[in-house]
């Protein structure tokens, strides 16, 4: 009789940020049905991840749920599986870190359920070839990947039924390819359907193994699935149906078909994700263009084409996000902080604070938010600055003041000015407009520059396409979340917004006296000035207090004259007072009289989103009407400007040294998500308006300052 074997591993994961509701959702909808199920059916074996992220949760909040995973351990009906304790995307972080939170995850899976893994979970199956040597010497026997890589390099459907063994300088791993039909059918497809797929694909020898490895939320959490999964009992219905063809069909835990069966062959596989990751690294355009004409060639049937068809490569997230590339690069920054740290105490040098500031989430985007969500990317800079806070008190010797450096922080082969101080750090990009690109209140863990720019992404010209749509597939099953464009709620903002620059601080804008906040905040708006984005000239001096002098000439048009005018902005961080000095000044060096007006652009992230009512502004002895951060309105004439978050414990006072306009509004982006798309707060935009009458040959300006409540 033809026989075949069914592997099922499922990944389960929450990310470091989220919400405590959204860890018990998961948990009340997903984690404990599945595991509730797999002891209903004794038969049924499977191979069950759980990240450190969230086994931290579960050890803490639901300590009978590990009690019950390691009652289906110690009956051998599941194994569970190791991987990077905080679910790293290995190729991103260093070698160190990988082998590092490879053995804390063993450790835990050892002490917990009396069982050294032998095969881990990649996080978002991101496989790079190098990683069979970091992985071997880590312990690790096997590991999955997609489908994907093995087509790559000339496998067929018909032979990944088995796993593959590879090699790196001599340290061998096996791999495991996971097949995307069951990745797509299950739970999507009616159980007949699988079964009778899983049945073509048995032999006479009996040798064969199909791979599910997929996430765990899709069984409860991603829309529509706990009514299809456990009201209608799809998975019950899957299991039953499994035990009913078990003269055929039997699953196996991975660990056990490895001891059993020799590999299907030596292969050699290239860099690679699961389909869907690949074409979401690549830039916007390509990505939607490259997607569809997949799908196009899918509706004629063109498999001998879509074969040879891949792209994409996860690190270009880095190209394709700023934002990303910044974090990234202050991540390696740390690692080395840290590590310096650990040869003089490896106790409170930091490493556990680095190693969850390396949790994936929040350095990529798809079909989840990742770097669009506030908080979780929020969080992540949080542990960035607790590592390098633990760090520095072991490598720093000072009393006061700060360090002062130029280096080249974020890999664009020009230097950022870098000033570390015990209140504050400050990154300012001379080449990217004198800008401030990070901003850390070290005392409270917050990177106040935490923000993302509103970017043109693949599904937007999908939204628009589909508005007035419904949500709802026809037919007896539910579409994969892969398949559709959703929207979360009725999204009714016409042509979304772009920014041409990153959310930065101290960004130089020059603006008619016609522009409104409307026209700035939907960024149609004229700057007539070459300032913003732009190179400055820069020097720094440490002494006595931390001062960044940025220069840049350049003209501003008004009208239809160009003028000639100089700005020069010097950045004094006060360490001792906790409080930073801004101080501009503009030289018309032009022949004619200079009439415009100067905004000094700052965005910043205190969490203001959702109408928070713990986030806010106050203005001394003005009624400003809504004060939620993420309000908007005009604040005529003010020396002052509070913001506020009581939840974080911060209050950030601007100072102006004369009354000025400011303008404020919220940045809110158009981003995907697994309940669909949705405007999403990214940060808080103040612009401080600054009248210039100039005449040749003359010079004037202004200054303001930021400081840290008490």
């Amino acid at each position: 009789m033809k026989k075949i074997s069914l592997g099922l591993a499922l990944h389960n994961h929450q990310p470091l940020g989220n919400f405590p509701w959204v860890f018990d959702d998961a948990y009340q909808h997903a984690y404990l049905p599945m595991v509730e199920e797999l002891a209903r059916h004794p038969s049924i074996h499977a191979s069950l991840h759980y990240s450190g992220c969230l086994l931290d949760w579960l050890k803490a909040e639901r300590p009978e749920f590990l009690f019950m995973l390691k009652e289906l351990a110690d009956r051998g009906q599941v194994e569970i599986m190791g991987g990077a304790y905080y679910e790293p995307i290995l190729p991103a972080i260093p070698d160190p870190d990988k082998r590092g939170q490879i053995l804390k995850m063993s450790a835990f899976i050892e002490k917990e359920f009396d069982a050294r893994p032998g095969g881990m979970w990649l996080a978002e199956r991101v496989w790079e070839p190098y990683l069979a040597k970091v992985l071997s010497e880590a312990g690790i026997d096997w590991t999955l990947i997609d489908d994907t890589a093995f087509k790559m390099v000339g496998k067929s459907d018909d032979e990944l039924f088995g796993y593959f063994l590879t090699e790196e300088q001599g340290h061998y791993l096996k791999v495991f390819p996971i097949h995307k039909y069951l990745r797509y059918s299950i739970p999507w497809h009616e159980v007949g359907s699988i079964i009778e797929n899983l049945r073509s694909r048995a032999t006479e020898e009996g040798g064969r193994i199909a791979i599910l490895g997929d996430d765990g939320e899709k069984f409860g959490i991603w829309p529509g699935t706990y009514e299809h999964c456990w009201e209608k009992g799809w998975v019950n219905d899957f299991f039953k149906a499994v035990e009913d063809n078990g003269e055929w069909l039997s699953t196996i835990k991975l660990g056990d078909y490895v001891d059993r069966y020799p590999p299907a062959g030596r292969i050699y596989l290239p860099c690679s994700s699961y389909d869907e990751m690949l074409e979401w690294s690549l830039p916007q355009q390509l990505s939607w263009e490259y997607t569809h004409l997949k799908q196009r060639l899918e509706d004629e049937g063109r498999a001998d084409i879509i074969r040879y068809l891949y792209s994409g490569f996860w690190r270009n997230f880095m190209v394709k996000y700023p934002e990303v590339n910044r974090m990234h690069k202050k991540m390696l920054l740390v690692h080395n902080k840290v590590h310096r740290a650990r040869t003089v105490n490896e106790e409170g040098c930091g490493l556990d604070y680095l190693w969850r500031a390396q949790c994936n989430c929040s350095y990529w985007h798809g079909v989840f938010g990742g770097i669009y969500l506030t908080d979780i990317r929020a969080e992540t800079y949080s542990n960035l600055i607790r590592a390098e806070n633990c760090a520095d008190e072991l490598l720093v010797k000072r009393d006061s003041g700060c360090n002062l450096y130029m280096m080249d922080y974020d890999g664009d082969g020009r230097q950022e000015v870098l000033s570390d101080g015990r209140e504050f750090s400050l990154y300012i990009s001379p080449y990217e407009g004198g800008s401030i690109i990070e901003w850390d209140l070290r005392k409270k863990d917050f990177n106040l520059l935490s923000t993302m720019g509103r970017r043109p992404e693949g599904y937007h010209k999908d939204l628009l396409a589909k508005q007035g749509e419904g949500d709802t597939p026809g037919g007896s099953g539910i579409k994969s979340i892969h398949d559709h464009v959703r929207v979360k709620k009725e999204y009714t903002g016409g042509l979304p917004v772009y920014d041409t620059l990153p959310r930065s601080g101290l960004m130089d804008r020059f603006i008619s006296a016609e522009e409104t906040l409307e026209s700035y905040e939907k960024n149609t708006f004229v700057d007539t000035g070459e300032f913003a984005g732009q190179p400055y000239e820069c020097s720094v001096d440490a002494e006595p207090d931390c001062r960044v002098k940025l220069k840049r000439r350049s003209y501003v048009q008004t009208g239809m004259i160009l003028t000639d005018v100089i700005l020069e902005k010097t950045v004094t961080l006060m360490e001792r007072e906790g409080r930073l000095d801004i101080v501009y000044k503009f030289t018309n060096a032009g022949k004619t009289t200079l009439n415009t007006i100067f905004g000094s652009e700052w965005n910043i992230n205190l969490l203001g989103g959702g109408h928070n009512d713990n986030a806010s502004y106050k203005v001394e002895g003005k009624d400003i009407g809504d004060a939620h951060l993420d309000s908007r309105g005009v604040i005529e004439r003010t020396r002052q400007l509070e913001l506020i978050n009581t939840f974080l414990g911060i209050e950030m006072m601007l100072n102006l040294d004369r009354p000025l306009t400011i303008w404020r509004y919220p940045v809110e982006s158009l981003s995907n998500s697994e309940g669909g798309v949705e405007e999403v707060y990214q940060c808080s935009c103040l612009l401080i308006l600054f009248p210039l009458h100039l005449e040749a040959g003359r010079d004037t300006g202004f200054q303001y300052s930021w400081s840290l409540g008490k």
